[in-house]
C-alpha cells in the first residue's frame, strides 16, 4: 500500500527533523520511504511511503505526536483506479 502523509508541526523546524531522523532509523521492517518534502501552504511537509497496512502508518507517527500534527492518505495508483470506473 502507499500512503502520503501531510505534516504540520507544532514545535520548532528544527526539533521536528530530530523526530523525523529517529522515525527514519526506527522504521517498521515492512515500511519503505519513498520520498519527504518540505511544503509551503497549510502543511509544513509531506512523505511519501510504502507499506502492508494501515497499520504501518499509524506505527511510523506514533512517536511523535508532540512535535507534528500528520494526515494520512491512503493512496491507489490512477491505473488501479480507472479500473474501478
Amino acid at each position: 500500500m502507499m500512503f502520503i502523509t501531510l505534516i504540520k508541526f507544532r514545535k520548532k523546524a528544527r526539533d521536528v527533523v530530530e523526530v523525523g531522523k529517529k522515525i527514519m532509523q526506527n522504521l517498521p521492517p515492512n515500511v519503505k520511504i519513498i520520498g519527504t518534502y518540505w511544503t509551503l501552504g497549510r502543511y509544513d511537509a509531506a512523505w511519501l511511503y510504502e507499506g502492508a497496512s494501515e497499520k504501518d502508518a499509524i506505527k511510523l507517527w506514533l512517536d511523535a505526536g508532540d512535535v507534528v500534527r500528520t494526515e494520512t492518505l491512503v493512496t491507489i495508483s490512477r491505473e488501479d483506479a480507472m479500473k474501478l470506473l
